[in-house]
């Protein structure tokens, strides 16, 4: 099945979205169409495994990244956070411009949302364990995990995200700093 995730993600790449046919990702994949059907009926289902197992990767690199970071310093656990989500949801650009590209023909807002929701309780939990915080863990990580998702969203909608991802990633950082900041008592 991995192969035929891999292969969907290679013909979309190339091909797009319209010219993507279960035909094209059955002969990449070196299966043939029946075996393809066997496990997604259709291709609507298909790109939806291959963007679920996405976020799936993306969700599993951010509980890495709370478990890593709790107890520590504020300033640390959005460290560990952005470089997390960053690498996870930038690993390949091209594939993930691809799969943002396509979420929404495929019903990817109801993928998104229960993989936000797990995510929102992990850095829920990472943040209650943070020193001197002093606003609602909750706060703080729905404020972080939105200027997260800003970001990539805007790396992912970039003619060139590959350029912009420097820049954008250490902007992002120093908003972060700046607002764990400001949520701090001084300790």
């Amino acid at each position: 099945m991995e192969a035929i995730l891999d292969a969907t993600l290679q013909v979309l790449t190339k091909v797009g979205k319209e010219q993507l046919t279960t035909t094209r990702v059955a002969s990449r994949a070196g299966v043939s169409v029946g075996t393809l059907y066997q496990y997604f009926p259709n291709k609507v289902s298909l790109l939806q495994a291959c963007l679920r197992r996405h976020m799936d990767q993306v969700v599993a690199a951010m509980r890495d990244a709370c478990n890593e970071q709790k107890g520590s310093e504020p300033i640390a656990m959005v460290d560990g956070l952005v470089e997390a989500y960053l690498a996870a949801k930038m690993h390949h650009i091209p594939s993930s411009a691809a799969l943002y590209s396509i979420s929404s023909d495929v019903d990817g807002m109801e993928i998104a949302k229960a993989a936000y929701a797990t995510v929102r309780s992990d850095v829920t939990a990472m943040f209650a364990t943070a020193p001197h915080l002093k606003k609602s863990p909750e706060s703080v990580a729905s404020i972080v995990l939105a200027a997260m998702n800003g970001v990539a969203r805007r790396l992912l909608e970039a003619e060139q995200p590959e350029a912009e991802l420097p820049n954008l990633r250490d902007e992002l950082e120093l908003m972060l700093h700046s607002y764990l900041k400001a949520c701090c008592i001084a300790g």
